[in-house]
């Protein structure tokens, strides 16, 4: 899929169209002369019995540019003919024209009929989606769910193609994007369901995929309802940080309000909110490449280096695992190798879990740190990752995957780079073996 911006338009199904889909190519009115109806004769007198395509046809001529006509003449055409083969094609018109008529209800009941002859037909569920956010009882809504489930299946589908123009961050970062609009709208609705606890969810999920400010908009408003001060006035402040555009001011001066008031309420006035405010907005819009340089500059020996967790951004001190001896994969998102190394790294790190003589660690050395969280969200790894933080710069790594093992003292005992389907598991797990056994023959 190229992005769900093609998905959530809404389809343009003019009336030129029905002639020119196939489904309904019914002669235009002035070639009928030219083509004149086929006629039975009974008892002398001729008789013309027209074809559902020419009675659709007519129906279509006789509506002229009157939407609401056309409105009346497709349902009384669907009334006779329900299972038409050219229905899906009418249920369009009837939806493009029931928008342009204002009439949400109908154009909702037609969306929902195509989806069920065609599920996967993504823009027009997304569009189903919306019309049942703004207009639907507590049965829609749920029916809505289940649609904005259907497409984020659709969009985390692994079979999908990516086209050899766009490089694989850009790749990534579009699916990102349309994990994180779909995640919104379930969000959304699941808000108006008064289910707050599958919301925060989907807005957290949202957020890792892509920091937008609609999802902490969302978060903050939870959040105020919980009367959780503090993050309330966290989400509201990135929000606030986020939005952009001039179409986003009247969004940004109601998140303004809202923030001031969580402020007000836990300050007792807007003192020191300014500065706050620019701390999240240089917090938000820092450089991930200068920022991880700047991580442990001037260290030199492993086991001093503090990395951090990927998963909560908690600090991990090696100097904790000092005398253990050390394996670490070093690796990015972008890196389809470094995918299809880490299972076998995964599994032989639990093979030895029991020994607490080592310490397994996934080493991401993305620049972008914001890709990492939707990469664990969807490959799952099992061993403890954590930023790289300087720790590749310090042991030279320039190639992925790569994986080291350092001794007790930090010495590099086993470097191997790249990914070999048949021999990296077996060769890491000699080395592990080998290291273990330096390391009990030292003892000795």
């Amino acid at each position: 899929m190229d992005g769900m911006q093609r998905c959530a338009r809404i389809l343009s199904v003019g009336l030129s169209s029905l002639w020119l889909t196939g489904g309904i190519c019914i002669a235009h009115p002035h070639r009928q002369e030219s083509n004149p109806p086929k006629s039975n004769t009974k008892q002398g007198n001729t008789q013309t019995n027209p074809t559902p395509d020419e009675e659709l046809q007519q129906a279509i001529d006789s509506a002229g540019n009157d939407r609401a006509a056309l409105v009346r003449n497709l349902e009384a055409f669907l009334q006779k003919y329900p299972e038409a083969a050219q229905r899906t094609r009418i249920y369009r018109a009837l939806v493009e024209s029931s928008l342009q008529l204002r009439d949400n209800a109908r154009a909702m009941n037609y969306a929902e009929r195509i989806i069920a002859l065609n599920p996967d037909d993504i823009s027009m569920t997304l569009l189903a989606i919306q019309l049942l956010e703004q207009h639907g009882d507590e049965a829609g809504l749920k029916r809505a769910v289940s649609y904005a489930t259907r497409v984020l299946d659709f969009v985390n589908r692994p079979d999908d193609e990516k086209s050899p123009k766009v490089s694989q961050a850009e790749f990534l970062a579009s699916k990102n994007h349309d994990r994180m609009t779909v995640l919104v709208f379930r969000g959304r609705l699941y808000m108006k369901l008064k289910d707050n606890t599958k919301a925060q969810k989907d807005f957290e999920d949202a957020y890792a995929f892509e920091p937008g400010a609609v999802a902490a908009e969302k978060m903050g408003e939870i959040a105020e309802l919980n009367k959780d001060l503090p993050r309330a006035i966290q989400q509201y402040a990135r929000a606030f940080s986020l939005f952009e555009g001039t179409k986003a001011a009247a969004d940004r001066r109601e998140t303004r309000q809202r923030l001031g008031n969580v402020w007000r309420l836990a300050h007792g006035s807007e003192d020191g909110l300014g500065a706050y405010l620019l701390k999240t907005y240089d917090e938000l819009n820092a450089s991930p490449a200068k920022a991880t340089a700047a991580k442990n500059s001037g260290v030199t020996d492993p086991f001093d280096f503090t990395l951090r967790r990927v998963s909560d951004s908690s600090p991990l001190p090696l100097s904790s695992e000092k005398g253990k001896i050390l394996v670490v994969n070093f690796w990015a998102t972008w890196c389809g190798p470094c995918r299809a190394l880490e299972p076998q790294f995964d599994r032989v790190a639990m093979s030895f879990q029991q020994n607490r003589e080592l310490v397994f660690l996934a080493a991401d050395c993305d620049e972008d740190e914001t890709l990492v969280a939707p990469y664990m969200k969807e490959n799952k790894p099992q061993t403890t990752v954590v930023f790289a933080d300087g720790l590749d710069r310090l042991l030279g790594i320039n190639a992925f995957p790569t994986i080291v093992i350092l001794d007790r003292t930090g010495k590099i005992v086993y470097r191997a780079e790249g990914y070999d389907e048949e021999g990296s598991q077996k060769s890491l797990v000699s080395a592990i073996h080998q290291a273990l056994g330096q390391a009990s023959a030292a003892i000795q």
